[in-house]
């Protein structure tokens, strides 16, 4: 059964929290007892409903304040799959805390209040899912009972996200528009008694049916370990371990060693214990090949008619994590993969007006908590890096202080 990721996002007192628990509640992810706790919690507020919400905020600060600071991943599946949602704030000071938790997923949903329509932080949001190339963006039109299900209302939002999404450049990315009301169970897990106009899937349904192939990309695979066992029965195996970051790899084909160049051919594919012909992206398998060639780890194995760049000078977009400032001039450890290598800030060429979809150039000389920018890293070894935009899974890094040993930076090879 596939894993789905998935992002969230929205603006304070959006609904978020209520979608999920909803969610949470319609696929019978809670237990008994919690739903009780539940109904409990409720009564305490003086509520004449179940506040699904509490499912989600975790943190004290959380409920107290009606908001969401922390990623919380939540759990849940249906007979068809299996869910992770990456429950992310939406305020500003926390837009290093929405990059980090949408940056695996592969669907946004955005959240928009029907009341407030389009605000600031939308804009945020759909930046942030064109930079991290997320392939599916659900936007939620959420409390269409507070606008009396209103079709006009809804069209209106969809024309103003629409005019958003032509701006941040969703070249290959999928938007799809669901009205709901998550309090009322509308359009979640069935079809809307109240918006009869509405002629597409619910969310639990567009979800259930959305997929993806990663097997496209370009073939990519760091090697993590080296097997090479002590017995007599495997006096001669030396198998190469890791996970395949993106593409998929099958007995016979002709692969290159990076660094060194060396080519070889798939002699096996091996996942405990069982032989494969063929692999894809995600899997754990052990490859052998046909020739002893000199492969370590931090090698990477590739196709021979497709290989990334080997760079040394970093051309890359940044989210900066990161109290003390970005200047130039500031040496890091890099972390693209299992790699890492001395970096060096050569310039900070622009920074982002992520509301106004701006590029700033002049006058920019830091990179502050949030704030996001485009700089030259200089390495002091090569990474084999993609673009981000061709291969998301071997085109991103992080920077970290050598000092505190803290993230401050997660970056995308442009």
């Amino acid at each position: 059964m596939d894993i789905l990721r998935i992002a969230t996002a929205g603006s304070v007192d959006d609904g978020k929290s209520t979608l999920i628990g909803r969610l949470l509640y319609e696929t019978k992810s809670i237990t008994k007892d919690k739903i009780e706790a539940l109904e409990s919690a409720s009564k305490r507020k003086g509520l004449d409903f179940l506040d699904l919400s509490l499912l989600t905020d975790g943190l004290i600060a959380e409920r107290e304040q009606g908001i969401t600071i922390d990623v919380a991943n939540i759990y849940f599946s249906t007979p068809q799959r299996k869910y992770i949602i990456a429950d992310t704030p939406g305020h500003f000071e926390y837009t290093r805390n929405m990059v980090t938790g949408a940056s695996n997923t592969k669907v946004s949903m955005i959240l928009i209040d029907a009341r407030n329509g389009v605000l600031e932080q939308t804009y945020r949001h759909f930046f942030i899912a064109s930079m991290l190339r997320i392939p599916k963006v659900i936007v939620c039109v959420n409390k269409m009972d507070l606008v009396g299900y209103s079709e006009e209302k809804f069209n209106a939002i969809k024309a103003d996200i629409q005019a958003i999404a032509d701006k941040v450049s969703f070249d290959e990315q999928e938007i799809t528009f669901i009205p709901m009301s998550s309090l009322y169970g509308q359009n979640i897990s069935i079809q809307a008694t109240e918006m009869p106009w509405y002629s597409g899937q619910p969310l639990l349904a567009e979800l259930e049916s959305t997929s993806f192939d990663e097997i496209k990309k370009p073939a990519r695979f760091p090697v993590q370990f080296v097997v090479r066992p002590k017995t007599e029965e495997f006096h001669d195996y030396r198998g190469y371990a890791g996970k395949i970051a993106s593409g998929s790899f099958s007995v016979g084909e002709e692969v290159t060693v990076l660094p060194t160049g060396q080519t070889s051919k798939i002699a096996t594919i091996e996942k405990f214990g069982t032989q494969l012909s063929s692999a894809g992206a995600k899997e754990s398998v052990v490859i052998t090949l046909e020739t002893d060639v000199d492969v370590s780890r931090g090698n990477m194995l590739v196709k021979a008619h497709n290989q990334p760049s080997q760079l040394k000078e970093i051309a890359a977009r940044i989210c900066w994590m990161d109290s003390q400032a970005l200047v130039s001039g500031k040496t890091y450890m890099l972390q693209h993969g299992i790699n890492d290598s001395k970096a060096k800030v050569v310039s900070l060429s622009s920074k982002i007006d992520v509301v106004n979809q701006q590029t700033i150039e002049s006058g920019v000389s830091e990179l502050k908590l949030n704030e996001i920018g485009d700089i030259i890293i200089k390495t002091a070894k090569p990474i084999f890096a993609d673009k981000y935009e061709d291969n998301p899974a071997n085109g991103a890094f992080i920077l970290i202080d050598d000092q505190t040993n803290s993230t401050v930076g997660v970056g995308f090879v442009l």
